[in-house]
Protein backbone atom coordinates (compact mmCIF):
# COMPACT_ATOMS: atom_id res chain seq x y z
CA UNK A 1 0.00 0.00 0.00
CA UNK A 2 1.62 3.53 -0.76
CA UNK A 3 1.82 6.10 2.05
CA UNK A 4 0.02 9.05 1.67
CA UNK A 5 1.43 12.57 0.73
CA UNK A 6 2.60 14.32 3.50
CA UNK A 7 1.31 17.73 4.40
CA UNK A 8 3.96 20.27 4.05
CA UNK A 9 4.15 23.67 6.30
CA UNK A 10 2.89 25.17 3.35
CA UNK A 11 -0.15 23.28 3.31
CA UNK A 12 -0.25 25.18 7.41
CA UNK A 13 -2.42 28.75 7.71
CA UNK A 14 -0.11 30.89 9.05
CA UNK A 15 -0.29 34.45 9.49
CA UNK A 16 3.08 35.68 10.99
CA UNK A 17 1.44 35.14 14.69
CA UNK A 18 -1.01 32.21 14.40
CA UNK A 19 -0.89 28.61 12.84
CA UNK A 20 -3.86 26.39 11.99
CA UNK A 21 -3.94 22.87 10.61
CA UNK A 22 -5.30 21.32 7.56
CA UNK A 23 -8.18 20.04 9.99
CA UNK A 24 -8.80 23.47 11.14
CA UNK A 25 -7.65 23.63 14.84
CA UNK A 26 -4.85 26.05 15.98
CA UNK A 27 -1.34 25.23 17.18
CA UNK A 28 0.23 26.48 20.00
CA UNK A 29 3.35 28.53 19.95
CA UNK A 30 6.19 26.54 20.99
CA UNK A 31 9.07 29.01 21.06
CA UNK A 32 10.25 32.56 20.68
CA UNK A 33 13.08 33.18 18.95
CA UNK A 34 14.23 30.38 17.92
CA UNK A 35 17.33 30.03 15.85
CA UNK A 36 19.23 27.01 14.19
CA UNK A 37 22.39 26.17 14.40
CA UNK A 38 23.26 27.63 10.75
CA UNK A 39 21.83 31.03 11.82
CA UNK A 40 18.08 30.63 10.82
CA UNK A 41 15.29 32.08 12.68
CA UNK A 42 12.39 30.39 12.88
CA UNK A 43 8.70 30.27 14.60
CA UNK A 44 7.70 27.03 15.93
CA UNK A 45 4.27 25.59 16.59
CA UNK A 46 2.98 22.42 18.04
CA UNK A 47 -0.63 20.77 17.98
CA UNK A 48 -2.39 19.62 21.16
CA UNK A 49 -2.95 16.22 22.27
CA UNK A 50 -6.44 16.60 22.66
CA UNK A 51 -6.19 17.93 18.80
CA UNK A 52 -4.54 15.66 17.03
CA UNK A 53 -4.38 12.14 19.00
CA UNK A 54 -8.41 11.94 17.17
CA UNK A 55 -7.93 13.74 13.97
CA UNK A 56 -8.72 12.56 11.12
CA UNK A 57 -5.87 13.34 8.83
CA UNK A 58 -2.85 11.87 11.35
CA UNK A 59 -2.01 9.81 8.10
CA UNK A 60 -1.00 12.59 6.42
CA UNK A 61 0.27 14.56 9.13
CA UNK A 62 2.98 12.87 10.68
CA UNK A 63 5.22 10.66 9.53
CA UNK A 64 5.19 7.97 12.33
CA UNK A 65 1.54 8.44 13.45
CA UNK A 66 1.73 5.33 15.52
CA UNK A 67 4.68 6.71 17.54
CA UNK A 68 4.29 10.71 17.66
CA UNK A 69 1.42 12.14 19.22
CA UNK A 70 1.50 15.75 17.93
CA UNK A 71 2.25 17.43 14.86
CA UNK A 72 5.37 20.07 14.77
CA UNK A 73 5.67 22.71 12.19
CA UNK A 74 8.36 25.61 12.04
CA UNK A 75 8.50 28.58 9.27
CA UNK A 76 11.68 30.27 8.75
CA UNK A 77 12.06 33.60 9.07
CA UNK A 78 15.37 34.41 7.40
CA UNK A 79 18.96 34.74 8.52
CA UNK A 80 18.93 35.73 12.05
CA UNK A 81 21.00 38.83 12.67
CA UNK A 82 24.22 38.80 14.63
CA UNK A 83 24.27 34.97 14.63
CA UNK A 84 27.56 33.73 14.02
CA UNK A 85 28.15 29.55 13.34
CA UNK A 86 30.46 27.59 14.44
CA UNK A 87 32.52 27.99 11.58
CA UNK A 88 32.54 31.35 11.79
CA UNK A 89 33.45 31.27 15.49
CA UNK A 90 36.51 29.35 14.93
CA UNK A 91 37.72 31.41 12.10
CA UNK A 92 37.79 34.27 14.15
CA UNK A 93 39.29 32.07 16.94
CA UNK A 94 42.14 30.84 14.30
CA UNK A 95 42.66 34.55 13.01
CA UNK A 96 43.48 36.09 16.01
CA UNK A 97 47.28 36.37 17.94
CA UNK A 98 46.55 33.50 20.46
CA UNK A 99 44.86 31.48 17.36
CA UNK A 100 47.91 32.00 15.86
CA UNK A 101 50.41 30.70 18.06
CA UNK A 102 48.30 27.59 19.06
CA UNK A 103 48.49 26.61 15.50
CA UNK A 104 51.91 26.86 15.62
CA UNK A 105 52.38 25.07 18.72
CA UNK A 106 50.62 22.15 16.94
CA UNK A 107 53.05 21.63 14.45
CA UNK A 108 55.58 20.68 16.94
CA UNK A 109 53.32 18.55 18.58
CA UNK A 110 53.25 14.35 17.68
CA UNK A 111 50.12 14.89 15.54
CA UNK A 112 52.73 14.93 11.92
CA UNK A 113 54.04 11.55 13.67
CA UNK A 114 50.36 9.82 13.50
CA UNK A 115 49.77 11.40 10.52
CA UNK A 116 53.04 10.08 8.61
CA UNK A 117 52.44 6.82 10.23
CA UNK A 118 48.65 6.52 8.91
CA UNK A 119 48.59 8.16 5.71
CA UNK A 120 52.09 7.83 4.71
CA UNK A 121 52.89 4.46 6.21
CA UNK A 122 49.59 3.08 5.75
CA UNK A 123 49.30 1.76 9.52
CA UNK A 124 45.14 2.05 9.29
CA UNK A 125 44.98 -0.63 11.18
CA UNK A 126 47.41 -3.83 13.37
CA UNK A 127 47.68 -6.96 11.76
CA UNK A 128 48.38 -8.69 15.32
CA UNK A 129 45.83 -9.41 18.15
CA UNK A 130 46.54 -9.14 21.77
CA UNK A 131 47.94 -6.00 23.86
CA UNK A 132 51.53 -7.01 23.84
CA UNK A 133 51.97 -7.92 20.40
CA UNK A 134 50.00 -4.82 19.37
CA UNK A 135 52.52 -3.02 21.56
CA UNK A 136 55.73 -4.37 20.16
CA UNK A 137 54.27 -3.41 16.46
CA UNK A 138 53.07 0.12 17.19
CA UNK A 139 56.89 0.41 18.84
CA UNK A 140 58.22 -1.14 15.39
CA UNK A 141 56.52 1.76 13.47
CA UNK A 142 57.73 3.92 15.64
CA UNK A 143 61.10 3.04 15.30
CA UNK A 144 61.11 3.06 11.49
CA UNK A 145 59.47 6.50 11.48
CA UNK A 146 62.14 7.85 13.71
CA UNK A 147 65.29 6.06 11.58
CA UNK A 148 63.45 7.93 8.46
CA UNK A 149 63.72 10.72 10.37
CA UNK A 150 67.21 10.36 11.17
CA UNK A 151 68.05 9.35 7.52
CA UNK A 152 66.05 12.34 5.76
CA UNK A 153 67.75 15.14 8.18
CA UNK A 154 71.52 14.18 7.62
CA UNK A 155 72.43 11.95 10.80
CA UNK A 156 75.87 11.04 10.41
CA UNK A 157 77.07 13.07 7.97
Amino acid sequence: MKKPVLFKPADFAFDGTICICPSGKTLHRKGQHCVTDRGYRSIRFRGAEEDCVPCTLRDRCLRTPEKTKTRQVAFFQGKAEGHETHTDRMKHKIDSAAGKAMITRRFATVEPVFGNLRYNKRLDRFTLRSKSKVDVQWKLWCMMHNIEKLGHHGYGM
